[in-house]
């Protein structure tokens, strides 16, 4: 592992639980992660890489929680979740191809959308509605859609799936969140793949990371089970609004 002095490390991994419990309730501990390990030193690139690492045991840690409350059926979603793998890949080995910039202007105004959309919309609780596509469909094209983006660029990626869940599926708050984690996990998956080849994660460190924010997962998982969307839709408005400002922040 890096000789990066036992007080780092100790940040790193409290950064690392942290980030799990924020990402299995409502996403975005990439929002802490990634800072942390630029302040440790990576550069943008490495840290990227490693928060990646990292973020595989938080929604790996997340959807066991969930699965095991009866809130989704992981069989269910493993033709689902190999779709968003493959589609991530995709996306990554894309990332030199196609122009990338105005997406990436566009991602804070769509980021805003979705914060607004779950501040405001009346009734948003944890009942489900009507399902407005069959699951077959949501397979075929918003799993790999949101997959690709997410191998392409990253940042929402979790949002999206939970838009997609309530909007689309039906689902409630609960469930949504529940069902978004698996896919995200698989997506992850695909990013990272694409990464080892490109860039040199620090693995000791997001492996130690990882432990942290398997923990960190397991906590906010079982809290946002207890609580629902009393608990997510705030926490999900703040971090997605403050992905938004982060990513116009970049731009500045």
């Amino acid at each position: 592992m890096l000789d990066l002095g036992w007080e780092v490390l100790a940040l790193l991994v409290a950064a690392g639980f942290v980030a799990g419990f924020i990402d299995s309730i409502a996403g975005g501990g990439g929002l802490i992660g990634v800072p942390v390990l630029l302040l440790a030193g990576a550069d943008p690139v490495t840290a990227l890489a490693t928060n990646k690492i990292q973020g595989l045991f938080g929604s790996a840690s997340a959807a066991i929680s969930y699965a095991r409350a009866g809130l989704v059926n992981p069989r269910r979603q493993l033709a689902p979740a190999a779709m968003a793998f493959a589609a991530s890949v995709l996306g990554a080995l894309a990332v030199s191809v196609l122009p990338t910039d105005l997406l990436r202007a566009a991602l804070p105004v769509l980021l805003i959308a979705i914060a607004l959309f779950f501040a405001l919309k009346p009734g948003l609780d944890d009942l489900d509605r009507a399902e407005r596509i069959s699951p077959r469909l949501f397979m075929l094209t918003l799993a790999p859609a949101i997959g690709f983006y997410d191998g392409l660029l990253g940042p929402g990626a979790g949002s999206f799936y939970m838009l997609g869940f309530v909007m689309l599926a039906g689902y409630g708050v609960l469930r949504a969140t529940a069902h978004t984690k698996l896919l995200n996990l698989a997506s992850n998956c695909g990013g990272l793949l694409a990464f080892a080849f490109v860039a040199t994660p620090w693995w000791g460190v997001g492996l130690l990371m990882g432990v942290a924010q398997f923990a960190g997962a397991q906590v906010g998982a079982r809290l946002a089970t207890r609580i629902g969307a009393r608990l997510i839709k705030p926490l999900l408005v703040m971090m997605t609004t403050a992905m938004a400002l982060r990513l116009m922040w970049d731009w500045i």
